[in-house]
């Protein structure tokens, strides 16, 4: 099991707006967040919750630009999470260890760049096609259907223009990303060794969604036990990687799990 601790350096994003946009902080916090138990890094530096605000591609850059390099020479691995093909050119010339794409690389142009690289690249679904998320109605009838097509036609499409199969990893999305109903979200976690069996690798990222605020009535300062609940049981429904804001509170889970299934 692998964990990527979670770093925004934006001014809005939803679960810690702004607390890391300065460099200084921003390392101090990847530091923190590999000492608590992360494997990698990854960094954001444009929200994509329905409230937030454009940010241009430059501004992306210059904020990764401000970190990135510290963190290359402390050998800490770094993925960057961004939907600008821009951000992302950047990112595979500083040959970063992954990079996480919320609507799975749709930009064909990409694929060359993509394919010549050697990081391992995070395809995720979302139900809108492009730009942040946008509160969506979605059947929950329809969810698993709508994450496989997408699957196997990205997965087609990326692989015909030359990308390596073993560099894929697929997340299904949760929360926004996948409709505004939470049982949509349910579904997928529900359904993850099916995803799994049919497409290897998965990424699971639940870490402080709105889905969990909305079925525990809980504020955003309180969704830890949530949380950790729902990280917990995507593990033990065969995640690879989760994606986290608290990797601590993780780690501490997944050995008290481990340890319950020895044998006496």
């Amino acid at each position: 099991m692998k964990l990527l601790g979670i770093l925004n350096i934006t001014e809005d994003s939803f679960s810690d707006g702004g607390r890391f946009l300065d460099p200084a902080a921003a390392i101090a916090q990847a530091e923190k967040l590999m000492a608590d138990g992360a494997d990698a890094i990854d960094i954001g530096a444009a929200s994509s919750n329905p409230e937030a605000k454009p940010v241009p591609p430059e501004t992306e850059i210059m904020r990764l630009a401000a970190v990135l390099p510290v963190l290359k020479a402390k050998n800490i691995p770094v993925s960057i999470d961004s939907f600008s093909p821009t951000v992302q050119r950047f990112a595979l010339a500083q040959r970063v260890d992954y990079l996480n794409d919320i609507h799975g690389f749709p930009d064909a142009a990409l694929y060359p760049a993509l394919a010549a690289s050697d990081c391992k690249l995070i395809v995720m679904h979302m139900v809108q096609e492009r730009g942040v998320a946008v509160r969506t109605e979605i059947p929950p009838c329809e969810i698993f259907t709508r994450v496989t097509q997408f699957f196997d036609a990205r997965l087609k499409a990326l692989i015909a223009a030359g990308t390596a199969r073993e560099r894929l990893i697929l997340d299904p999305g949760m929360g926004q990303f996948v409709g505004a109903d939470p049982e949509n979200s349910l579904i997928l976690l529900r359904r993850l060794p099916e995803l799994k069996a049919r497409y290897g690798p998965i990424l699971i990222s639940v870490s402080r969604k709105g889905f969990l605020r909305k079925l525990t009535g809980q504020p955003l300062d309180r969704i830890g036990p949530a949380t950790l609940a729902a990280e917990l049981f995507a593990a033990a429904q065969g995640a690879d990687i989760i994606r986290t804001h608290d990797p601590a509170a993780l780690r501490d889970g997944l050995k008290v799990l481990e340890k319950l299934k020895e044998p006496r």
